[in-house]
This record gives structure tokens, C-alpha cells and sequence, in this order.
């Protein structure tokens, strides 16, 4: 398998009759969404829509989408999945950027596609996914009016599939350019470490227009069924689990976190999950032993990013809450099939185990390079790795601990403080619910180590206790100065906690500019 739409194709052929996807009581098999597929393949290219032209797709979860990233590789054209939850002057921005000419909307979002109409010069053909529109070309009237004969196409491996900007959590987004090759490298890589079968059934509840939509396609590969979820909600999602008997779950441990504190795991059967992932940000290791003792030892990690399909595993055997080797409950653990991983210094030299540098990523499963973006390429690919902006280091026996994020290290009175470590500690607190831990203005010191909490439900805690918790288990000079108490915390579409706005405000009125 070459291509994206190799794995529906080849699917549909190999398991025709048994049920492919999921969606808010629709179901549909191999053969139903493939030939669906091609019917959309068939009206695009009626539409006068080929190779020269780039899809962008405004909607939250659906089969729908799924259907769009297939036929797009089946004619060769890449897809750009754009984030719902932006303000419209931000998707413009990407639209235009990408330069697509074609733009689906989503159930709920033929409006606001509609009032931006005006800024997206590139834009010529309208289709709405889901309510007849004014101004739009109806996606099922296009499909009802195809064949679903499969098209001729010579969409190649190393041809852009997916043109995917980053989520923003510093700076401008970037386009990212992934390959048929890279994705593909990825998904396999992923269905091999999760042992991914026709037998298992993935609920799926991160974002379709983000990376964490590896599970869907891993799971189609291999003839398993995929339960999609329009917006995660606790409860629906833990029921779903039970009445679709799913094996699979991915997702952040934020959202982990509220199915501790929200819902009542046992008023649901869960007994059908052998595997529950997280990825998207480390799982801080008080809480990831709260959710093992809650759901059963089945965790597992997956570490990537846009860029890089495929970085690391830690397997569900590395998950013991207790013994002699549950310091790797904080790992990432090992590169995952395919892909090396490294530390690189200053300098970009190799660094030696316990050395802490930056991660770099080296395999088939890494992006082509940044859009329209040479110089930023050139740097992020340089040597032939990855450089990933993420800090870290690897122990003797080849297991990978992230220290955090370059950008978000502190520098207090000449001392560099990781975010992660402090807010690991935090969460220790029996009264810590979510934690922070960002740069603030200093008079003394630049800048000192600034925490913000969120409260587990009839908690309270007074700043000195936390702080003095904090000097308990760490350096004086990695403690918080001060530590303030939030309702809630911003996220990312995915329950990524947005460091760079709790930074802002902090930092406003300041001259720093803030990363």
C-alpha cells in the first residue's frame, strides 16, 4: 500500500461486507464507504476538479471526512483539514495561505463559510456536507448523481496528501506538507505496535483535522471498525465504549482527567477496552497510576507531532503503577517501528544517554517540509532529522524522557526551569485537578516560575501549602513564586493546555515578546 486510497480500496476488496465506520447511529461497510468514496472521486473530477487543486474542509467529526481525505488521494489532490474552533480571520489566513480552491462545510458551518465568502479569493467551488445552502453544491445530490466506479488515478507516494497547519500553540500556523509515504509509514507503524486487528473497534473522539486521526486509519487497514464521535462528551463517549463493545480509545489526559473527576466509569461496562492510548502531551505519571488503578492496566503512549507521524511507544507491559521500574510510567518510551529517534546538543551533536538535548526524528514517516517555507525547512530537516523543539533525554536502555518544549523552558536568575517537571509535581497534590506552570516578569530575577491550578471539585488549598509542597520534592529555584487558582484552564481542540495564553497574561504590558 502506496497511497491513502490504497487502504480503502484494498479493505473494501479484502473485508466487503464487514462494517467500516460509525456515526451517530449510520453505519456503513468497506464496500458502501468505498464506493461512496469513488462516487465522490467521480463528481469532483465532473466538477472539473483535478491534480491543480487543494480541498479544505470546515465541519467537525463525520464520516464525511473521512470520505474526503480518500477520494482526494484517489485523484491526487491533498486535503487541508482547518480547525472548527478558530476565528474566522484565522481560516482565512490558512485558506488563503494554502491556496485551495475548494471548500466543504460542515453541519453548522455553511454560515460562517458563507460570511467569509468574500476574503477567499482561491475558493470556486462551494459544497455542503450536510444542509442544502444557497451558493453551495450538495455533497449527497454529487454522490447520488456518480458512478462508483473506481477512478484511474497515478497519485504517487511521494505526492503531498495532506497539507495539515500546526496548531498554533506558538505563533503563526504552519503548513505542513505530509506525503502519501509519510502517513502511510505512520499508520502502519501504528497498527503494528497496537497490534491492531479486524477484530477491534476504535472510538474516536479526538479532532479529524488534526494528526491524532492516525487511530481511524490504522484501524481501517487492517479491516476494524471505527466509531466516530462528533464532539466528546464524557458520558455519551463511555457509553458509546459499552454498546459498541470498542477495544480502542485515544486521547489526551486532560480528557482522561475529566472522565476521573466527571463521570462513573462503573456505571458503564468497559470490559471490551484492551487498549487505552494518550498522546498530545506528556500524562503526569500521579495521575496516569489514578487512571491505571481506575480503568486497568491497558494504557499505552504514542509520541509524534505534525510533522512526524511516528515517534515513540511506550508499551502497555511499561505501564506498572508499582516496582522497580515505574520511573517509566514518565518515559515516552522507544522509537516506534521504522523511525530513530536521538538527542542532539548545541551543536547538533549526538548526545550520550542522561544528556539532556533536543529530540530529533529520523524515518519515512516525516513530513516533505513546511509550505512555501524553504528556509524554516531547511532548519527543522536539517542533518536529514527532524527537530522537533521538544527537550528531552534517553536513558541506557533506549527509553525517551521529554523534559518539555524549548520554548517554554524558564530562565530564573540564570537557572532553567522544564515546566513539566514543577506541574509533575503539582499534580501530586491531592488537591489538583489541572496545573500550569509558566514564565512571569521578575524585578529580581527577569522572570520567575509562575503555577496556575485548577481545583478538584469541594477542594481548597492555600497558595503556601502548595508552594511549600512544591519546595518538598524540588529545588528552591524550580518552586513557584506564586501560584493562582483558575475555574479552567485554555485548551486546544485536542485538551492540549495552551501555556503560550496562560503566559500572555502575565506577561502584558510587558516588552518581551512572548513565545
Amino acid at each position: 500500500m502506496y497511497t491513502l486510497g490504497d487502504i480503502l480500496r484494498c479493505s473494501a476488496r479484502s473485508f466487503p461486507s464487514r462494517t467500516s465506520v460509525v456515526f451517530e447511529g449510520k453505519s456503513l461497510t468497506y464496500l458502501e464507504l468505498n464506493e461512496r468514496v469513488n462516487r465522490l472521486c467521480n463528481a469532483l473530477k465532473a466538477l472539473d476538479i483535478g491534480r491543480e487543486d487543494r480541498l479544505a474542509v470546515l465541519s467537525e467529526n463525520t464520516y464525511k471526512y473521512l470520505e474526503i481525505y480518500f477520494a482526494a488521494s484517489k485523484l491526487g489532490i491533498s486535503v487541508t483539514p482547518l480547525n472548527f474552533r478558530l476565528a474566522g480571520p484565522e481560516i482565512i489566513q490558512i485558506v488563503n495561505d494554502s491556496e485551495s480552491t475548494v471548500l466543504f462545510a460542515g453541519d453548522g458551518y455553511e454560515e460562517p463559510a458563507v460570511q467569509m465568502a468574500g476574503s477567499l479569493p482561491h475558493i470556486r467551488k462551494w459544497i455542503a456536507m450536510d444542509n442544502r445552502t444557497a451558493g453551495f453544491d450538495f455533497y449527497e445530490d454529487l454522490l447520488a448523481g456518480a458512478s462508483a466506479d473506481e477512478p484511474d488515478c497515478d497519485t504517487m507516494e511521494e505526492d503531498m496528501a495532506i497539507l495539515m497547519y500546526t496548531g498554533g500553540t506558538t505563533g503563526l500556523p504552519k503548513g505542513v506538507m505530509m506525503s502519501h509515504r509519510a502517513l502511510m509509514s505512520g499508520f502502519i507503524g501504528a497498527a503494528l505496535s497496537f497490534s491492531f486487528t479486524k477484530q477491534d473497534t476504535t472510538c474516536f473522539i479526538l479532532p479529524l483535522f488534526h494528526v491524532s486521526f492516525w487511530p481511524a486509519f490504522a484501524v481501517l487497514l487492517v479491516g476494524g471498525k471505527v466509531v466516530i464521535v462528533r464532539r466528546p462528551q464524557v458520558n455519551a463517549v463511555l457509553k458509546l465504549i459499552q454498546d459498541e463493545k470498542c477495544t480502542h480509545i485515544n486521547a489526551v489526559p486532560t480528557l482522561y482527567n475529566w472522565m476521573l473527576q466527571l463521570a462513573d466509569p462503573d456505571a458503564y461496562d468497559l470490559s471490551s477496552l484492551r487498549i487505552i492510548s494518550y498522546a498530545g502531551s506528556p500524562f503526569p505519571p500521579e495521575l496516569l497510576k489514578k487512571c491505571i488503578e481506575r480503568f486497568g492496566p491497558i494504557f499505552m503512549q504514542a509520541y509524534g507531532m505534525t510533522e512526524c507521524i511516528g515517534g515513540t511507544i511506550l508499551s502497555m507491559e511499561d505501564h506498572e503503577p508499582g516496582g522497580n521500574r515505574s520511573h517509566l510510567l514518565a518515559s515516552a518510551g522507544k522509537a516506534a517501528p521504522g523511525v530513530d529517534v536521538a538527542l542532539t546538543g548545541m551543536d547538533d551533536q549526538m548526545l550520550r544517554p542522561g544528556e539532556i538535548g533536543e529530540i530529533v526524528i529520523r524515518g519515512k514517516c516525516v513530513m516533505k517540509g513546511y509550505w512555501k517555507n524553504p528556509e524554516l525547512t531547511a532548519v527543522a530537516l536539517r542533518g536529514g532529522w527532524y527537530h522537533t523543539g521538544d527537550m528531552g533525554y534517553m536513558d541506557e536502555e533506549g527509553y525517551l524522557f521529554l523534559v518539555d518544549r524549548k520554548a517554554d523552558m524558564i530562565v530564573t536568575g540564570g537557572e532553567n526551569v522544564y515546566p513539566k517537571e514543577v506541574e509533575d509535581v503539582l499534580y501530586q497534590h491531592p488537591a489538583i485537578a489541572m496545573a500550569a506552570v509558566v514564565s512571569a516578569p521578575d524585578e529580581k530575577w527577569g522572570e520567575r516560575v509562575q503555577a496556575v491550578v485548577v481545583l478538584r471539585p469541594d477542594q481548597k488549598v492555600e497558595e503556601e501549602e502548595l508552594i511549600a509542597h512544591c519546595k518538598s520534592k524540588l529545588a528552591g529555584y524550580k518552586c513557584p513564586k506564586a501560584i493562582e487558582v483558575w475555574d479552567t484552564l485554555p485548551t486546544t481542540p485536542v485538551g492540549k493546555i495552551l501555556r503560550k495564553d496562560i503566559k500572555k497574561t502575565f506577561w502584558q504590558g510587558y516588552d518581551r515578546t512572548i513565545n
